[in-house]
């Protein structure tokens, strides 16, 4: 039996295709597609975040001699896979997998050992995934076969048995219809006139006729449309139509869809402004919260990235993202940890001042440090304008 994980298929068969049974909203929720639920913010910003930090944490190669990690130059795949930079490439497959547990490229050139050196992205959307008796058996791009050997394809978002990783937009569909279908309400309620937005009466005929219907109407909006005075008697009343009570629900059914939306990406909420029923962060925990998202949110997203990097050059060759760029402390707290690991002896004062960014010690600086503080391999000298 073949199976086919078709991208540019509707969400319903996606999730019919995994095995799962989606939801029925109902006929007043929107319709939500991988490109309509960008329309919500919050998923618009949970993806750029991810995005954003993923492509732009440094990516380094290393290999180990005699039990030293050692870096290695960088193979052209992780310095321009695809002729435009390894961080675009980077924030485009991010882009992806994050949004539809998958990312694909074509392998369209190979270094002398046979690893890709190349590899161009190509939409989710495309990619047709073809499964034959529980295996992968090819690709399909565009209406062109690939062996799986020509093709990159990153995952997340897996369970046993599937070749392909879940959408977690096809999964968070109901919620985001819900948060799209109260951005229609109030784009229609307030900009295209699907609802009324007053009623004129006449308070002494139970009927008006047509006529004086469309007469009345177009005197009226001829009045008020230049902000003029509409003159009547007695007869016509006009009261403006309220949004109704229990229509303004629309509002917490946005929130809702934002909180909802954060979860489904592994997001925290106050990283994307989102309102918080804990309060405001403030300044002093910051480094904690950014912790705490390199941690629990995207440290298995790095590490799944390292290993798939790491298949793509020869052993024992592997990738490695340096992390720690991500935790850029205020220069206090960045003081401290380096006095710390100084003193600790895990780094070396010129390892300290590169992560400055300033130079190694000039010689006549060590004389002056010498000077003023004693030489360590000799018996401490006095500091300056203290007696001995």
């Amino acid at each position: 039996m073949s199976l086919f994980f078709n991208r540019a298929a509707d969400l319903a068969g996606v999730l019919t295709a995994t095995g799962v049974r989606p939801r029925v909203a109902s006929s007043s929720t929107a319709s939500v597609t991988s490109e309509t639920a960008l329309r919500s913010s919050a998923v618009w910003a949970c993806l750029r975040l991810r995005a954003d930090l993923v492509s732009t944490t440094p990516l380094d190669t290393f290999r180990r001699v005699n039990g030293v990690q050692v870096e290695t130059p960088k193979p052209l795949l992780l310095v321009s896979p695809d002729g435009h930079g390894i961080e675009e490439w980077l924030y485009s497959s991010q882009f992806d997998l994050d949004r539809f547990g998958n990312a694909f490229g074509i392998v369209t050139e190979r270094d002398g050992l046979g690893f890709p050196s190349r590899v161009d992205l190509v939409p989710a959307q495309d990619v047709t995934v073809v499964v034959r008796k529980g295996a992968l058996d090819h690709y399909m791009i565009t209406g062109t076969r690939y062996d799986p050997r020509d093709v990159w394809h990153e995952r997340q978002y897996t369970t046993s048995g599937l070749a392909v990783g879940l959408s977690p937009i096809a999964y968070a569909a109901y919620s985001i219809g819900t948060y799209l279908s109260a951005q229609e309400f109030a784009l229609d309620w307030f900009g295209n006139g699907a609802i009324p937005s007053g009623h004129l009466r006449h308070t002494l005929a139970p009927t008006v006729d047509d006529a004086t219907a469309t007469a009345v109407k177009a005197r009226f909006k001829s009045a008020v449309q230049g902000r003029d005075i509409f003159v009547t008697g007695r007869d016509w009343e006009y009261e403006m139509q309220d949004v109704p009570a229990n229509t303004t629900m629309f509002l917490e059914e946005m929130k809702y869809g934002v909180a909802d939306a954060c979860r489904f990406l592994g997001v925290p909420g106050d990283m994307i402004d989102a309102e918080s029923s804990t309060g405001a962060i403030t300044y002093a925990n910051v480094t904690q919260r950014n912790l705490q998202l390199l941690t629990v949110n995207l440290g298995p997203v790095y590490v799944r990235r390292e290993s798939a990097f790491s298949r793509a050059m020869p052993s024992p060759r592997y990738a490695k993202f340096n992390t720690d760029a991500l935790l850029r402390m205020d220069p206090q707290s960045r003081s401290t940890k380096l006095i710390a690991e100084i003193n600790g002896r895990l780094i070396a004062p010129s390892e300290a001042r590169e992560i400055e960014n300033r130079p190694p010690f000039t010689p006549e600086q060590v004389a002056e440090f010498a000077q003023m503080f004693g030489d360590p391999n000799r018996n401490p000298q006095p500091k300056v304008g203290v007696p001995a």
